[in-house]
């Protein structure tokens, strides 16, 4: 419209030049702009009537994995001489391949095809404005809008397969599974010896037990398997948001969330999710697939949040977590919260706690200043004693350093399990 103006501006400076000094020269030099600018205006732009179809080829994805987006544009208006067509991408997304954008012409009736390939972040994303902006090609009418077309993109956490993850809750349901239920029976662990009772296989039989009983027989005693009841709770506090060199120590806990969900699942399990942070975000416990696929998008759309409330773990909402049953947090942990871990136990639940190490995590973003060497020693001596504490009383932690793998740091704690953790009752071989 600038130019628009200054060509106009000069017309009539022509004009009343020409007129002013009775000389036809000057007046017939605005002949020329004259006719340019009637021309403009014949060939300008109308109204914009444009009509925008996005597609994506996936609407879920997981993390790292490309999408291609295809946006369709037709003109059912008037004839555009020039015409700049583009989509607006989310933010966290990034584009891999293509271009969102086009400058091009169009005549009535004819459709554009933009197609372009990005790759995001985990969470939800929203594709919605598309931008257009129709000139003439000398630059100086334009019409611009904005069209809406929405979609949505999620991004799901990565996550890793891990082996079978020992637990060992007070209470499990009739059906077999994985988790070893306190009950004798048929199963793979030594469970204990009873006398022999009529059909029992004779390879349970306990030959050297019943050698030094002439008259009796005794039999071998497994301890069943079965699926039990898990909760999963992931520290979205503001406080357990950690970054250093724009790495986030809570894109850390989502991933082992993910992971142990899947795992749960996948032994057959009833699994729940419980995201505490600014707000409670409850999945109800389920089983299977559709579970699965329930708590990955809560997941994905999990942000550290800060509550006056929920500042500390005393309002977890026990009720949601049936009684006797496993709970598995993911949280850095913090002094007081040892407190509400200690109560959860007194209430009967078994506790598993997945705790990203923060000191190792900001360790890497220090020097070599000896003032901040000793910090790290001091808050190293802390985290150790917290631990133990949790330790003795009853809490099994897998203190993981996020730059271990999370499989790794899993299996290297939980995957041969102490002889007495496994006398009180907090763990099983896996």
């Amino acid at each position: 419209m600038r130019r628009l103006l200054l060509l106009s501006v000069l017309i009539y400076a022509l004009l009343i030049l020409g007129l002013a000094s009775a000389n036809g020269l000057i007046i017939a030099s605005s002949i020329p702009l004259v006719v340019h600018l009637t021309a403009t205006l014949f060939f300008a732009p109308q109204n914009l009537d444009l009509q925008v179809i996005r597609t994506l080829s996936a609407d879920r994805i997981s993390q790292g994995i490309p999408v291609t987006v295809t946006v369709s544009v037709t003109n059912h208006g008037s004839h555009l001489e020039e015409v700049m067509l583009e989509d607006i991408v989310p933010a966290g997304l990034e584009v891999m391949e293509g271009s969102p954008c086009v400058l091009s012409e169009m005549s009535p009736g004819q459709s554009i095809l933009l197609e372009y390939t990005v790759c995001g972040v985990r969470g939800r994303h929203a594709f919605q404005d598309f931008k257009v902006r129709a000139g003439d090609r000398s630059g100086l009418f334009h019409r611009q809008a904005v069209l809406h077309a929405s979609a949505d993109l999620i991004v799901l956490p990565h996550v890793s397969w891990l082996r079978r993850v020992s637990i060992r809750p007070l209470q499990t349901h009739g059906y077999a599974g994985p988790v070893p239920a306190r009950l004798g029976g048929s199963g793979v662990d030594f469970f204990g010896v009873r006398a022999y009772q009529s059909g029992d296989p004779m390879r349970w039989i306990n030959w050297r037990l019943s050698a030094r009983h002439p008259h009796a027989f005794f039999t071998n005693e497994f301890e069943q398997e079965r699926i039990a009841d898990v909760g999963l709770i992931l520290d979205a506090r503001l406080r357990s948001e950690v970054r250093v060199n724009g790495q986030s120590l809570f894109e850390h806990a989502v991933h082992a969330t993910a992971s142990l969900a899947n795992v749960f699942l996948t032994d057959g399990n009833r699994v729940g999710l419980l995201v505490y942070g600014g707000f409670l975000d409850w999945i109800f416990p389920g089983y299977g697939k559709m579970q699965r696929e329930r708590i990955l998008q809560a997941l994905a759309r999990a942000e550290p949040g800060e509550s006056m409330i929920f500042d500390k773990l005393d309002y977890i909402p026990t009720r949601f977590f049936p009684a006797r049953s496993q709970i598995v947090l993911v949280s850095p942990l913090w002094e007081e919260d040892l407190p509400i871990l200690i109560r959860l136990r007194a209430r009967g639940y078994q506790l598993l706690v997945i705790s990203q190490d923060p000191v190792s995590f900001e360790a890497k973003a220090i020097g070599s200043d000896p003032r901040a060497s000793l910090a790290t020693r001091i808050a190293r001596l802390e985290r150790t004693l917290l631990i133990r504490k949790a330790h003795q009383i009853g809490i099994q932690i897998v203190n993981w350093q996020v730059d271990q793998p999370f499989d790794q740091a899993v299996h290297a704690t939980l995957g041969r399990i102490p002889l007495w953790f496994r006398a009180v009752g907090l763990g099983q071989r896996g």
